[in-house]
């Protein structure tokens, strides 16, 4: 079957289309959304066939770090284990175009850690629309920057991944074009102290120790 292509306006997302879009997801669907760095594969967390898929289509090692999207922090400490301090650093610099890596906790598959570290990726994007199918999904979403195969740059225009990817996903969220803008990638070790692992879209300073 081909991918339903969905146009849904980046600043007001009509509620018809994001429960469409919701309906596909909870299915054990995977569609690609837009986010404010790029366009992501994204799937439910539970769906362990979907997650599959997405590794195919990347073409990703075990060791990759999946990327979870909630819509605030409220489900933070489901997933990770973070103390007071790491909790509010990561707060006073959300929604935005960072991606934290942090210590897994039970919740999380182990099929979505890294399988050395047991880490898990987790950011809060700024973009109207992914944060309407979290909220009405009810939970994070599973994500991995759409980078094709061969490729160093994320896919930025909806109608370039339509063509691409019309027969590998279930739904396209056309969100418009969304400048590629790589996130800062901040690691938080087990006693909760940062380094920054990547410089990108999101200013380094609040980390930096």
């Amino acid at each position: 079957m081909l991918a339903e292509y969905i146009t849904i306006h980046p600043d007001d997302p009509q509620k018809r289309f994001v429960d469409q879009v919701c309906r596909i997801l909870q299915k054990g669907g995977v569609g690609v959304i837009p986010t404010d760095s790029a366009y992501a594969l994204c799937c439910m967390v539970g769906q362990k066939n979907a997650v599959e898929r997405i590794a195919r289509i990347r073409q990703i090692s075990k060791n990759h770090n999946f990327t979870l999207l909630p819509r605030d922090l409220s489900e933070l400490s489901v997933y990770a284990r973070v103390d007071n301090n790491v909790f509010r650093l990561i707060k006073n610099n959300i929604p935005g175009p960072y991606t934290f890596i942090l210590q897994a906790t039970k919740e999380v598959p182990r099929r979505l850690m890294n399988e050395k570290r047991r880490t898990i990726g987790l950011r809060v994007p700024q973009n109207a629309i992914v944060s309407a199918i979290c909220a009405e999904l009810g939970e994070p979403l599973m994500s991995c920057t759409l980078i094709m195969p061969g490729e160093e740059e994320a896919e930025s225009d909806p109608v370039t991944i339509h063509d691409k990817l019309l027969k590998l996903v279930d739904v396209i969220v056309d969100g418009g074009v969304v400048e590629p803008r790589p996130t800062t990638v901040i690691r938080f070790d087990d006693d909760g102290v940062p380094a920054v692992r990547r410089v990108g879209a999101g200013d380094p300073t609040p980390f930096e120790v």
